[in-house]
């Protein structure tokens, strides 16, 4: 389906589309877009993914903009250009967004120590593995704002090893979201760091921490500090962290098992709103929605007369923060990229095992969505899906096919 069709079926209509564009009139080419889709259709039909949204934009137009398969696996519903997704760590270059907005207004330094805002980090210690013992050792340094945007902070996650560090975040209430924002604070600050700050690049809980270091500057919640400054001026009407009843038949669901291992799926309910606003992956969003965001990206940080952002600010943002002394754990961060303030940067042309452009930067949500703005080709992609197990198959797919299609 192409934007002129979707057009009929255009997202809530408290939330504005973006405009809307043939594809060859904006330099895409319709047939390989809806090769693309085709490709997604052979998924859900062999069960890959219960169905997906995908949006193209370039030139500020969407030139393609489908809906594919059922919301979810149990329900006949169809897929919708409207469905709600759970985002999860895309909440993060939102937030990421939002604390760098109070640096604009000048409220700290990117080099301040997070203990300035929570004083409880002060005296965290950093866990050191000896003989098969947890050792706690002194930070050679504190960890800054600037740590905790470009994931160098320390802090980890407790799915992303299995380590005496994660093995202590497994035995936590971290993951509880009936907890405060202040309390997720206070007991992350009490568990030790995986490393010493600025030493490793380690995915973690370090943008939870951004967002309640933006509750302390603001002085509101989480929520309302999102939407007063970043949600509300892009007309961004149905990204929150839950959505009310009235929207149940509109929510996309996972397979209650993974297709492909079996294990058992367990997303958080969209419905019930959490005491933890979380920063790091607790948003609910639609594809229009977060297709404004990345469309004011794109425009280096406004959208519709709405400035979120200085355009420089974002430059520096979406610019490489890690260097050569840094190492990389795991796997999220492909080969010929780095880490900006918020986002993956894309630094080389080849050597990633997927398409893209130099300068692109992009981030993605553990059930399955994604997005990414190509400034050199003018173009953003959001993509939409829940289907935790297949994640990293589904984003270099929808990649290719889009890169295809560029003319």
């Amino acid at each position: 389906m192409n934007a002129q069709t979707a057009a009929k079926h255009a997202t809530n209509p408290t939330t504005p589309s973006l405009p809307l564009a043939k594809p060859e009139s904006i330099g895409l080419s319709g047939a390989r877009l809806q090769a693309l889709s085709d490709t997604f259709k052979r998924e859900v039909d062999k069960g890959t993914v219960p169905g997906v949204t995908v949006l193209v934009a370039r030139r500020g137009q969407i030139g393609w903009f489908d809906a594919i398969g059922r919301q979810s696996p149990t329900a006949s519903a169809p897929m919708t250009h409207d469905t709600i997704f759970r985002i999860f760590s895309m909440t993060k270059p939102i937030v990421s967004v939002g604390i760098m907005q109070l640096l604009e207004d000048g409220h700290f330094l990117l080099n301040d120590p997070v203990a300035k805002f929570i004083p409880e980090f002060a005296e965290t210690k950093v866990g050191v593995e000896n003989n098969g013992k947890l050792e706690l050792v002194a930070a050679k340094r504190q960890m800054t704002i600037q740590d905790l945007l470009r994931h160098t902070s320390g802090l980890t996650y407790d799915h992303t090893g299995n380590g005496p560090v994660q093995q202590l975040y497994q035995q936590s209430r971290l993951r509880s979201r009936k907890i405060t924002n202040a309390e997720h604070a206070t007991m992350l600050a009490g568990m030790p760091l995986v490393c010493q700050p600025g030493a490793e690049w380690n995915y973690s809980r370090s943008t939870d921490v951004l967002g309640r270091i933006i509750e302390v500057v603001s002085g509101k919640t989480l929520g309302a500090y999102l939407t007063e400054r970043i949600l509300a001026p892009l007309q961004m009407t149905e990204t929150a962290f839950h959505t009310g009843e009235a929207n149940a038949g509109r929510l996309a669901e996972a397979f209650a098992n993974d297709p492909w291992t079996n294990e058992k799926v367990q997303l958080f309910n969209m419905l019930e709103k959490p005491a933890m606003e979380s920063g790091g992956g607790g948003l609910v969003s639609t594809t229009m929605d977060y297709a404004r965001f990345a469309q004011m990206l794109l425009n280096g940080g406004s959208l519709d007369g709405a400035r979120i952002i200085g355009r420089k600010t974002l430059e520096f943002m979406a610019s490489d923060h890690l260097g050569a002394g840094v190492t990389i754990q795991g796997t999220l961060v492909s080969p010929g990229h780095s880490f900006g303030l918020g986002f993956a940067v894309r630094m080389q042309q080849g050597i990633s095992p997927f398409s893209g452009s130099v300068g692109q930067y992009f981030w993605s949500g553990m059930a399955g969505t994604f997005f990414w703005i190509d400034p050199s080709e003018d173009l953003i992609a959001v993509f939409m899906m829940q289907g935790p197990g297949q994640r990293e198959y589904t984003r270099s797919l929808v990649r290719n096919g889009v890169y295809a299609a560029v003319e």
